[in-house]
């Protein structure tokens, strides 16, 4: 990442540099560089630095933010930008290749419940694998009291990739979590005997409701709410209708963001559109009977990761907008969403160079992002001006 030479002296000397680059991506809280889109400028300030590699963002109710970093901490940022010592009492957790603190979210009770909801990777003898834990913060900040894992994923371990790991909440409480094929068991993903390569459904306390597609079916297990997936590293349900979205990581091609039905089966490894990293084919065909097709792909790869829903009133022009944040992109994606169609894609902020692991609203129609590197930070982008 290019950053201007923050500690240059002369006002002139940082006024020429910033004039003279197109990399204005900021190190400092409180300062904006300026992006072109279809919605006019964009301002993209530095609410908070000092980060290592944050996954995951939610907003508590005043005014401050809860941010994990995949190393294993979980904190808490001020009004102000100001980080938190980690909270205490996090579980252990497996930050190896690309498992470790993942994403983390704030239950819809939450100013009377305190209550949050959060992912990672958990080692086990022999390897690693997803867990879900419910938790309640602490009225004074500094932990995490009655922490307790309500799911861990069955199934063959990873060796440290494709945990999936993120959440989205619906409306009667329950939880959606994807859940990655760990990597080197994609063939998993079909199976229904395990937790690899699926979107789960879970009540508050891990128990999978009684609707769930699967339950009662003999070798399924209940959790499962839909199938056939790779590494989902993002998810997010459409307010409009109350679709849940996801959006998942293929392997040389074939990124892909799905409408998740209930039940149904999204095909990977049998169907798709990418190869494997070798060159060598992987799947059957692009498209097969009884299995979905998905509402966008991208060839070459992205690496998309958190998604968002826009309905807040800074951007009127893009409401109904789903972002995506992309790794290997290095840019945020808009895409335009009518029912089940993808029509447009607007590619935002490619001059900023940052791997944008997560995006969310926030409650003043901000898009806030966490760019994924060793000198993470949180970003807060508005219309220039606002």
């Amino acid at each position: 990442m290019k950053t201007p030479v923050g500690l240059v002296t002369s006002a002139l000397s940082v006024a020429t540099l910033l004039a003279g680059t197109l990399l204005l991506a900021t190190s400092t809280r409180g300062q904006n560089s300026s992006f072109e889109s279809s919605a006019g400028q964009l301002d993209v300030q530095t609410f908070a630095g000092g980060l290592v590699h944050p996954w995951g963002l939610a907003f508590l109710p005043d005014g401050k933010l809860l941010v994990t970093e995949r190393p294993g901490r979980m904190r808490i940022v001020s009004a102000e930008g100001q980080l938190s010592p980690p909270l205490k009492n996090l579980p252990e957790v497996w930050a190896s290749g690309q498992g470790g603190l993942l994403d983390v979210i704030t239950d819809r009770s939450f100013a009377q419940s305190r209550t949050i909801f959060f992912c990672y990777a958990e080692r086990t003898s022999g390897g690693g694998r997803t867990a879900v834990a419910r938790a309640k913060l602490n009225d004074g900040g500094g932990r995490l009291d009655e922490v307790k894992v309500i799911f861990r994923q069955e199934g063959p371990l990873s060796s440290g990739n494709h945990y999936g790991c993120r959440i989205a909440q619906a409306a009667d409480g329950n939880l959606f979590v994807t859940l990655g094929d760990h990597y080197s068991h994609r063939d998993e993903a079909q199976n229904l005997a395990n937790h690899l390569g699926k979107v789960i459904r879970i009540a508050g306390d891990g128990s999978a409701p009684s609707d769930n597609p699967f339950v009662g079916r003999d070798g399924a297990k209940p959790e499962i709410w839909s199938l056939g997936h790779r590494n989902e590293q993002g998810l997010a349900i459409n307010p409009a209708n109350g679709e849940l979205w996801e959006i998942e990581h293929g392997p040389r091609g074939g990124d892909e963001a799905n409408v998740i039905a209930k039940g149904r089966n999204y095909g990977w490894p049998v169907i798709g559109f990418g190869i494997d990293y070798s060159g060598a084919k992987i799947h059957e065909a692009t498209r097969k009977d009884d299995m979905e097709q998905p509402a966008k792909y991208w060839v070459p790869s992205i690496a998309p990761s958190g998604a968002t829903f826009y309905t807040g009133k800074l951007f009127p022009k893009w409401n109904g907008s789903l972002f995506v944040g992309a790794l290997a992109g290095r840019m945020l994606v808009r895409l335009t969403v009518d029912g089940h169609a993808v029509t447009g894609e607007e590619r935002l902020l490619q001059n900023l160079h940052e791997r944008i692991r997560d995006v969310r609203q926030g409650p003043d129609g901000a898009l806030w992002l966490l760019t994924d590197n060793s000198a993470g930070r949180i970003l807060r982008v508005t219309p220039a001006g606002k």
